[in-house]
């Protein structure tokens, strides 16, 4: 049985926590500076507690640590990881800036463990097969791509005025929490982002200043795209576009499913997946990290495919602030 470390046990330490239990496959503990939450989740899980990183790491070696605390302190929670010799995940996103990156990159480089960022979105059966599927070459290159997604975000986090969201400083705004998981998903499907151009406002959540309305314009090589975003619409939805070729792509993901259309067709043709509670998500991400660590095949993010989606959320954040475009180099 591996040992597993939960590094923060807000809301997605503590899904981290109940997910990876359910793999059967490891021992979890946890840790967190908040007595009283710490308390309440250790106990819910009956799982063991520590009041600190170093009270962990003094009482057991883990064989991995899942890195859930805000984002500017990944990188620095990740390095002592790497030299304590453990697999990470890491939550998304990677970071909030790019400084720490090289030293990062060394020091996993080192210690020889498997790496991983939890963008959960590698986890998805209908992304997975939607991207298998593009892969094949069956619609030709892809030419454009858009996503139109968003949620009434007061209904899934209403917390979130007194979390991490509700500064850019610790990984928040619609740009760094919610936008970065399509992002990703796009980056994996067609390749990195190479220009962006983007216009984003605070318009309607109560109690916090961050964007919540997001419109991109963005390249990914030869590839043209677009993103649009709000975090309070009534429904919770999420639709990928990729027109190839000979044909294009769709992808529900709110829907769990994805189609094709080639040209001279007048009807997608869907592949539904049997329906999935969110955790089921979370369960399969913890099992494919286990797998990566026992060195299986596995679909997760890398630290490099991360440092390419973080720099995307940089140039976004600048590109809004600036109202110029911005080249990834």
């Amino acid at each position: 049985m591996h040992s597993i470390l939960i590094i923060g046990c807000g809301s997605i330490g503590e899904r981290h926590l109940r997910c990876f239990q359910q793999s059967g496959r490891c021992t979890v503990s946890v840790c967190d500076a908040n007595a009283k939450l710490l308390g309440e989740v250790s106990q819910r899980y009956n799982a063991t507690a520590y009041a600190s990183l170093s009270e962990a790491v003094q009482a057991q070696h883990f064989d991995a640590w899942v890195i859930c605390t805000p984002a500017h302190t990944h990188l620095t929670i990740a390095r002592e990881g790497a030299a304590h010799g453990a697999a990470l995940l890491i939550e998304k996103p990677l970071s909030v800036t790019l400084d720490g990156i090289e030293e990062t990159r060394t020091a996993i480089t080192s210690s020889d463990r498997f790496v991983a960022i939890a963008y959960v979105y590698h986890c998805f059966p209908w992304i997975i097969a939607a991207r298998e599927f593009l892969q094949t070459g069956a619609l030709g290159k892809p030419l454009h791509a858009s996503v139109v997604a968003g949620q009434h975000f007061p209904t899934f986090r209403p917390a979130y005025r007194d979390i991490y969201y509700a500064r850019h400083e610790t990984g928040g705004g619609a740009i760094q929490d919610a936008l970065t998981h399509i992002v990703n998903a796009m980056e994996w499907m067609i390749g990195p982002t190479t220009r962006v151009f983007c216009d984003a406002s605070h318009q309607h959540l109560e109690g916090v200043t961050v964007e919540d309305t997001v419109n991109v314009t963005a390249r990914h090589g030869t590839v043209l795209a677009s993103y649009a975003m709000t975090q309070f619409q009534a429904a919770n939805e999420a639709i990928f576009e990729i027109h190839c070729e000979h044909g294009s792509q769709k992808i529900e993901s709110h829907a769990q499913r994805w189609a094709t259309m080639k040209h001279g067709e007048t009807a997608w043709t869907w592949h539904t997946t049997p329906p999935l509670e969110r955790d089921d998500l979370f369960i399969a991400q913890a099992n494919s990290f286990l797998d990566g660590m026992e060195g299986k095949p596995c679909n997760l993010s890398t630290f490099e495919e991360a440092v390419q989606t973080l720099r995307f959320n940089r140039a976004a954040l600048d590109s809004a602030a600036t109202g110029l475009p911005i080249t990834l180099s």
